[in-house]
């Protein structure tokens, strides 16, 4: 064997051992921080196998006929819960509009003629109120775009058409 072999393996033998000894470094520190930072518990199997079964349970459930559905039936909402809906609640046509209809009639989403364009509102206006607010109360499906009946929400009739009165009030 030559002096140049000699001294090629010599290197690679150090550089293999430098490599060696980094991995092996680096596999302790691993090991270090992780049991820092990691809890130790230890489940059983059983423990194990329902947080699985949590983990994997279907986001829905559906009743079904001729079965106990009693576990699927909707709890009633608790005092503080009750409080914050009844708020949501629109007292009047302009806080329907701000809550609901500004959603669409903000922007002109969906065909929605925007609230305080004239020019969009004109051809609606001339049909007359009966027929905005039909549409309104009803849903109505036009070449523009749709409207969904009350706008999506769950409110009286009387609501809907103050809301539209205050729409057209703007568009004046």
């Amino acid at each position: 064997m030559s002096k140049q072999d000699t001294h090629f393996f010599n290197v690679f033998s150090l550089v293999i051992a430098l490599l060696v000894a980094i991995a092996i470094g680096l596999f302790a520190l691993a090991r270090i921080v992780a049991s820092h930072t990691q809890d130790r518990q230890v489940l059983s199997e059983a423990d194990y196998a329902k947080n699985v079964a949590v983990r994997i349970a279907p986001p829905s459930q559906e009743a079904v006929s001729g079965h106990d559905n009693s576990a699927l039936a909707i709890k009633a909402p608790g005092p503080a819960a009750a409080g914050t809906a009844e708020a949501s609640v629109p007292k009047n046509g302009t806080e329907l509009f701000e809550q609901t209809c500004s959603a669409c009639h903000g922007q002109g989403i969906g065909g929605a003629p925007r609230a305080g364009d004239k020019a969009a509102w004109g051809p609606r206006i001339a049909k007359g109120k009966a027929v905005l607010y039909d549409h309104a109360i009803h849903g109505f499906t036009g070449s523009a775009g749709t409207m969904p009946p009350k706008g999506g929400a769950d409110v009286p009739d009387d609501l809907v058409k103050q809301a539209v009165d205050y729409m057209l009030q703007m568009a004046q």
